[in-house]
């Protein structure tokens, strides 16, 4: 819903530029499919409405695996990570000759893993990186880090997060400290929290059957607990946004 000036003063304010990085995934019979898209979604649109943010749409087909159950009959769509590598490097490298430096891509699905990181967000993590090197290889030629004296402030600009590697980030939703005060679970109390908090309509207890051990404690859910949460998740994705 941008019109092109505003893409403009956006590129030249380096307005961060975000994205839901989502799957859709069987979350028990009290959850809709889409929770680890919507709830970062929902925050996205939150802080919009407060701050200059580029809401790029959400992604939705990533690797959801079916770990958790199979697709038949209840709606989980697993997409392989070399697929998404693929695309990936595609949106990146249309996203980065727009002109765009401040591209961040917050994700939920297996977040926990993000130190080891899991098939959905490493296959958009590694185009990320594979994307800037072509683009600065195909702009200023092979040898453009080694042989420019301009790049003497690499180790500078690394420690300070304004190198040409930081042009596009793929972080998790919830910090390591926001996953500390609420660890993250499948459909259980925490997950279900969250999204009374960020899509309470995605939630219906009333569909609630005890049938999986993972969601065991979904009746536990409440909007205090959600609020808590929600004011915390904001706070901190504010002041990563504004680094």
């Amino acid at each position: 819903m941008m019109f092109p000036d505003q893409i403009r003063e956006a590129i030249d304010k380096n307005t961060p530029v975000v994205m839901a990085l989502g799957v859709i995934e069987y979350h028990a019979e009290h959850l809709c499919p889409g929770v680890d898209t919507l709830v970062v979604q929902g925050a996205l649109e939150m802080l919009e409405k407060e701050m200059d943010l580029v809401v790029l749409p959400p992604f939705w087909y990533g690797a959801a695996s079916y770990a958790v159950s199979a697709p038949e009959r209840k709606g989980g769509i697993h997409v392989d990570s070399g697929v998404l590598n693929v695309f990936a490097r595609q949106l990146f490298y249309n996203l980065l000759r727009i002109g765009f430096r401040n591209i961040r891509l917050f994700y939920h699905h297996q977040s926990e893993n993000f130190a080891s990181g899991m098939p959905n967000d490493l296959a958009f993590r590694l185009a990320a990186k594979q994307e800037i090197f072509a683009m600065l290889d195909r702009e200023q030629g092979e040898g453009w880090w080694g042989e420019n004296p301009e790049s003497a402030n690499y180790y500078a600009e690394h420690e300070a997060g304004t190198d040409p590697f930081s042009w596009i980030r793929v972080e998790p939703f919830m910090s390591a400290e926001a996953q500390s005060r609420w660890p993250i679970d499948h459909a259980g109390e925490q997950e279900t929290s969250l999204m009374l908090a960020f899509c309470p309509e995605g939630v219906d207890m009333k569909r609630f059957d005890g049938k999986y051990w993972y969601a065991q404690h979904a009746p536990k859910a409440n909007t205090e607990y959600a609020e808590k949460a929600k004011a915390f998740i904001l706070d901190d994705l504010r002041k990563r946004l504004t680094e």
